[in-house]
């Protein structure tokens, strides 16, 4: 994720609950689709405010971060017993190949966007997995989030993730941010 991190000083911002207004819980799970057998990452874990709202539908998920502090903070505030935590970039996992049925990234993809961190999405997660991104819009005009210039839009996202085979279902940009479903 090394382009831009969250200031782990800030973690507490991570649990405010008027980030829903951004994205729901029902919205994230209609877009991966969660099921009970399934073995999903959530990139860009943070203190885990919506890995809390995967957990009960998954075996297992593993809270991917590249910084360990966000992982202490969300130990520190209780994680969901089927919760991993993975201190690793996107662009180099440890995970096996197709190892997951799907990911979810939520307000992180501007963090790790590039050709290397999508082919490593690729390679990790199962033909027919499922992968989640909900970020803020480069078509939006900054009031929340990061800078608009360290942003993408659906359409580039869509053009990253279809350059390593993936299939994108949906792809929409949205008044601040935008949703996207694909699968591999």
């Amino acid at each position: 994720m090394g382009f831009h991190t969250f200031d782990v000083s800030r973690a507490d911002a991570l649990e405010d609950p008027s980030r829903y207004e951004f994205l729901s819980v029902d919205e994230l799970l209609a877009l991966l689709d969660p099921q009970l057998d399934d073995t999903i990452a959530d990139l860009g874990s943070g203190t885990g405010f919506y890995t809390d709202a995967i957990a009960p539908y998954v075996e297992t998920l593993y809270a991917v971060d590249v910084q360990a502090a966000m992982h202490d903070a969300y130990r520190e505030k209780g994680a969901p017993e089927n919760v991993d935590f993975v201190t690793a970039e996107v662009q180099d996992l440890p995970f096996d190949d197709d190892a997951l049925d799907g990911a979810v990234s939520t307000m992180t993809y501007h963090e790790f966007a590039s050709p290397e961190a999508s082919a490593e999405l690729a390679r990790v997660i199962a033909p027919g997995g499922r992968l989640a991104i909900a970020d803020w819009t480069a078509a939006g005009e900054g009031i929340e989030g990061p800078p608009v210039d360290e942003r993408y839009n659906a359409q580039t996202a869509t053009e990253h993730l279809e350059a390593v085979g993936f299939e994108v279902v949906s792809a929409q940009d949205r008044r601040e941010t935008f949703v996207l479903e694909a699968q591999r």
